[in-house]
């Protein structure tokens, strides 16, 4: 099994079609994982009848006072939904893009996972709720209180996705995504076959700023 070895940054974004963007940045030193930021951006409502485009400039500038702040190695991110109707996923991916933008003008690796995968990665069950998922994420990073906004809470649990997605893939030397279907849907036990714990150690030495 490939030792995890060196630093590995993780900028997690839950993007959203009309409520707050959610972001998050945890760094893996080892099997040690630290909770560096969090937060979420919610644009008034004002600022989206300015123009149809204002809301993207702000969720564009945010992320990238992010990457500039704290250099993220990969970039992961939420994909699109499919039962979502027409009018929500057409705004969830123009968030998306401008997420797919920032990264790209940095030369940041973008991973996509799909709310169920995030979902079975770090509750175990692919249809956990916001509650579930903030309760699961405070658990696996140690963290004190639960992360607030539910968005901030999401974007960790996408960033902590990527992180046991990385452990999976380092033991046996292939991605997810190129694993058959079937497979992919066992995304939990996949993580734990990899030897990922329930709740792994972390630093005490937080640098979480309120969410903006």
């Amino acid at each position: 099994m490939a030792e995890l070895t060196g630093i590995l940054r993780v900028l997690g974004v839950d993007p959203a079609a009309s409520g707050p963007t959610g972001y998050a940045v945890i760094e893996r030193a080892g099997r040690t994982r630290n909770v560096l930021y969090y937060g979420a951006l919610k644009v008034h409502p004002k600022r989206r009848k300015i123009s149809p485009g204002a809301a993207l400039h702000d969720i564009y500038s945010r992320l990238c006072d992010l990457i500039q702040q704290f250099h993220p190695d990969v970039l992961a991110v939420e994909s699109v939904f499919t039962a979502l109707n027409m009018r929500t996923a057409l705004r969830l991916a123009e968030v998306r893009g401008v997420v797919l933008l920032a990264a790209e003008q940095y030369g940041i690796e973008v991973r996509s996972y799909s709310p169920r995968e995030v979902k079975a990665s770090v509750a175990g069950y692919g249809h956990a709720d916001k509650r579930q998922m903030q309760i699961m994420v405070r658990a696996q990073l140690g963290l004190k209180e639960v992360p607030e906004p539910p968005d901030a809470a999401d974007a960790l649990a996408v960033a902590l996705c990527h992180l046991q997605a990385d452990r999976l893939e380092r033991r046996f030397g292939v991605r997810k995504t190129d694993l058959p279907v079937a497979t992919r849907k066992s995304n939990a036990r996949l993580a734990s076959l990899a030897g990922a714990p329930s709740q792994a150690p972390v630093s005490r030495n937080l640098r979480i700023q309120p969410p903006r």
